[in-house]
């Protein structure tokens, strides 16, 4: 089962519609179980039952999720895959130590792959979708993946199948979520 976890401002709130809900479509048109949770109702029965996560976007104003990152803690011992998208990536990396500085995103970007993962193979480059309104630090630990211009654009950690995304896979790159499935299902 996959666990989508949503990091709006309040559950059912408008923004889920344009965060949460393409990546359940994209869940039920590929088959796969899941089940939605809001970040603040998260419990630790939910993430045992998780074979993998992916943590959702926000809008730009919506940084409520950053002031209980202690809700995050559990991303340090999970050792199932996870995706952090936007919003997602900044509490990933929050969880591990690393901070947010402004730098505002909006529109298509060109994303430059820099690192060999099963996530990017056969990619050099390619045009994404991004909504953010900070770039994240890299945590000890990470590796940079990929890059755009001027911030990263995805990380992963080095020895655990942790993943952030600073664009919106959901909107552009859609390959991306199967082939981050996919490692869901290499699992034993």
């Amino acid at each position: 089962m996959i666990l989508v976890i949503d990091l709006c401002y309040r559950e059912d709130s408008l923004s889920r519609e344009e965060f949460v809900a393409p990546i359940e479509r994209f869940l039920r048109k590929s088959g796969r179980e899941f089940d939605v949770r809001h970040y603040k109702a998260l419990s630790a029965t939910d993430i045992a039952a998780a074979d993998g996560a992916i943590l959702c976007g926000t809008v730009l104003m919506d940084t409520g999720f950053a002031e209980r990152l202690d809700l995050f803690c559990w991303l340090l011992e999970f050792d199932r895959p996870v995706l952090g998208i936007s919003s997602g990536m900044r509490a990933l990396a929050a969880a591990f130590g690393a901070g947010a500085e402004p730098g505002c995103g909006i529109g298509m970007t060109e994303v430059e792959v820099l690192a060999s993962d099963p996530l990017f193979a056969g990619k050099e480059r390619f045009s994404a979708y991004e909504v953010r309104g900070c770039a994240v630090g890299v945590p000890d630990g990470f590796t940079v993946l990929a890059a755009s211009e001027d911030c990263v654009q995805a990380i992963r950690h080095h020895s655990l199948p942790l993943y952030g995304l600073l664009f919106h896979p959901e909107v552009r790159n859609e390959w991306l979520i199967e082939r981050f499935l996919g490692l869901v299902d290499q699992r034993p």
